[in-house]
């Protein structure tokens, strides 16, 4: 899965709330809120010292309204690789000034200036490089990677100190308007430097002779430090930082269930034998038909680029531009070549092939360049992703943090309108998908076919996605059909909730503590006799039943069957359980015996738990009755046998 990382905005008290939401909004962040002092919040936690060393262990973002002597106390303990860091900024609680304490070069200063400017504050910058060039060398602009980063440190040491620099950039489109190679000629001189810079390493996939040129960076003829720009193969030398761009696609062809080891040696060995730098790769490109082709999707991984996709008919737009048509290939899929077909098309209508296709046993490689750098998003279209996720009873602190995740890195969200508006703020900046109960089907196969269009999907299903939910119809689609042949090749991930059967046996005790079942009441999809045979089976066999859809505006008559028909095998004064709005406002939850179970005190929302022969009662001194089902533990421990 591949996650959008939104900074965690960090907040004790209810003080910072105000200023806290306006850095979320400015930033994209996510609002995490102490407990104990504040009700709402994205994610609320308990251990602020905690929360604050896991987000930094996964390398999250922080930004922490807070003091910035505090939070540097708090992460002391977990300080280790510099180079790993994630970005760390405190936040006066008055706004009043932002502070990158940690991975100022990894997006911590540009995140401080961007929070200042939203909140009218002063970003207390600190680093030298920052400060007298305006430019962080190990921070390019998005579309190039720096080869070499463990040598910035040195490089920017020595323009601090006073040396020159030499930009070679061998491309003139990749130079900008304006830049030239050291030996044409100095890019500019004092006059032309601007105060300040004008061009962010985050600005977008901008030239990166315009980011260095719009510096305060000191060039000359002949200097000291050399950065270069290039897509080969490059060793760097003393005192040189080299840049790759983006400006390459490596298409692929394959065998149905091709290896992943052999389209990754394939793909290697056509770097190798072209010179060209793997970090210059944009995208593995390759036919729609090769959507949910592991190998395709190995390599892509391999090299940390994204998977993109083209139509045969778009793949036979290139074909006269391709070095091997095959007359094969177009009788099988339909164009002339997969391999270089998808890398030209991928890499655009200025592209050339720079490595014609070969071929191993089951795959086929080909690599264009572009003539500048390429924004993958822009080409062809991505496999997929379909998220079925569970978010428990609705509220927030009962939702996984997977499940968080998945739905923030979501582009559209399918649902029944309420679990929809439960999710509260994590629908924002998303396209929403409503649906109404009963249009489960449809629900279904509309989040599917987005997904088949490359989209980011979320179908979103109260309590847990795979309990009398929406999991067991995507599968049921796979296998029978009734979706486009894009929507049968999307991925998807199953991410659990919070059961309400297990959200009512918490608030309740421990009435599953023993062998339990569940059983839906509704007969819409499931024929009246089986679920009668069920209770009765159930009934027999003394479990716990959690009955799920007991009744129904229409719909009254079998949950009093059930109740008539347990009382057979068990007494009267058997706990149930009903448990209603649970994690919601509202939310009610009692115990009745089973022999006074009246129907009318239960509806739609309400599950219903009926304890076994075995299952009691306890009250405990704050007076509270607790409902449990004995395991025979006790009895166990008195006889001095080991329990697992």
């Amino acid at each position: 899965m591949t996650v959008i990382v939104k900074p965690a905005v960090l907040l004790l008290s209810p003080s910072a709330a105000a200023i806290g939401a306006r850095i979320a909004a400015a930033i994209g962040g996510e609002i995490h809120g102490a407990k104990a002092r504040l009700a709402d919040a994205d994610v609320l936690f308990d251990d602020v010292k905690a929360h604050l060393q896991a987000l930094f262990a996964a390398g999250r973002p922080i930004v922490a309204v807070m003091a910035s002597g505090a939070v540097i106390r708090l992460l002391a303990p977990v300080l280790a690789d510099k180079q790993s860091e994630p970005p760390v900024i405190s936040v006066a609680e008055d706004g009043s000034s932002v502070v990158p304490l940690l991975g100022g070069h990894h997006g911590a200063n540009d995140l401080a200036r961007a929070i200042a400017a939203a909140i009218d504050a002063h970003a207390a910058i600190t680093t030298a490089g920052d400060l007298k060039f305006g430019v962080a060398l190990d921070q390019p602009p998005e579309g190039y990677v720096l080869a070499n980063p463990d040598a910035a440190r040195a490089v920017m040491a020595e323009l601090v100190a006073g040396a020159g620099v030499t930009l070679d950039v061998p491309s003139p489109r990749l130079r900008g308007e304006g830049a030239r190679r050291a030996d044409e000629g100095p890019l500019h001189d004092e006059r032309d430097l601007p105060l300040t810079p004008t061009l962010s390493p985050q600005a977008g996939r901008g030239s990166v002779a315009a980011w260095l040129t719009q510096s305060r960076l000191p060039f000359q003829h002949e200097a000291r430090v050399t950065l270069i720009v290039t897509d080969q193969q490059k060793t760097a030398g003393e005192l040189e930082l080299v840049y790759h761009p983006k400006t390459l696609v490596l298409g692929m062809g394959c065998e149905r269930h091709a290896s992943s080891q052999e389209a990754i040696a394939l793909a290697e060995q056509a770097l190798t034998e072209s010179g060209l730098a793997p970090q210059s790769l944009s995208a593995v490109a390759s036919i729609d038909l090769k959507a949910d082709e592991t190998a395709i999707h190995a390599v892509a991984d391999h090299f940390g680029v994204p998977a993109r996709f083209f139509s045969a008919v778009r793949l036979e737009e290139e074909a006269p531009r391709l070095k091997n048509p095959s007359d094969v290939v177009f009788a099988e899929v339909g164009c002339h070549g997969v391999a270089e077909g998808a890398a030209l098309a991928a890499a655009g209508s200025d592209s050339e092939l720079v490595s014609e296709k070969i071929k191993s046993k089951g795959v086929t490689a080909a690599i264009a360049r572009s003539a500048q750098v390429i924004d993958p998003q822009t080409a062809g279209r991505a496999r997929g992703t379909l998220f079925v996720v569970g978010i428990g009873p609705g509220a927030n602190q009962w939702r996984s943090p997977e499940v968080s995740a998945m739905v923030s890195a979501s582009t559209d969200l399918v649902g029944y309108s309420l679990y929809l508006d439960l999710l509260g703020p994590l629908v924002e900046g998303k396209v929403r998908h409503d649906f109404d109960l009963g249009k489960e089907e449809a629900r279904v196969v509309h989040a599917m076919e987005l997904a088949g269009q490359g989209r980011t999907v979320s179908l979103v299903c109260s309590g847990d996605a795979g309990i009398y939910a929406m999991a067991t119809l995507v599968f049921e689609l796979f296998d029978k059909g009734g979706i486009s042949d894009a929507a049968s090749r999307i991925e998807v991930q199953v991410s659990p909730g919070i059961s309400a059967l297990q959200a009512a046996a918490a608030r309740i005790g421990a009435p599953l503590g023993h062998d339990f079942c569940t059983i839906s009441l509704s007969d819409l999809l499931t024929p009246w006799e089986h679920i009668q045979k069920r209770v009765r089976a159930a009934g027999e066999g003394d479990f716990v039943i959690a009955f799920y859809n007991p009744v129904s505006m229409k719909r009254r008559t079998q949950l009093a069957f059930a109740r008539d028909k347990l009382l057979e095998y068990r007494p009267a004064d058997t706990p149930v359980i009903l448990a209603t709005n649970l994690g919601r406002p509202g939310e009610h939850v009692r115990t009745v015996p089973l022999g006074s179970l009246d129907v009318d005190d239960v509806d739609m929302l309400t599950v219903v738990v009926v304890g076994s022969s075995e299952s009691r009662t306890v009250t405990t001194g704050d007076g509270k009755t607790w409902v449990y089902t004995p395991r025979g533990y006790s009895g166990k421990a008195e006889s001095g046998m080991k329990v697992g």
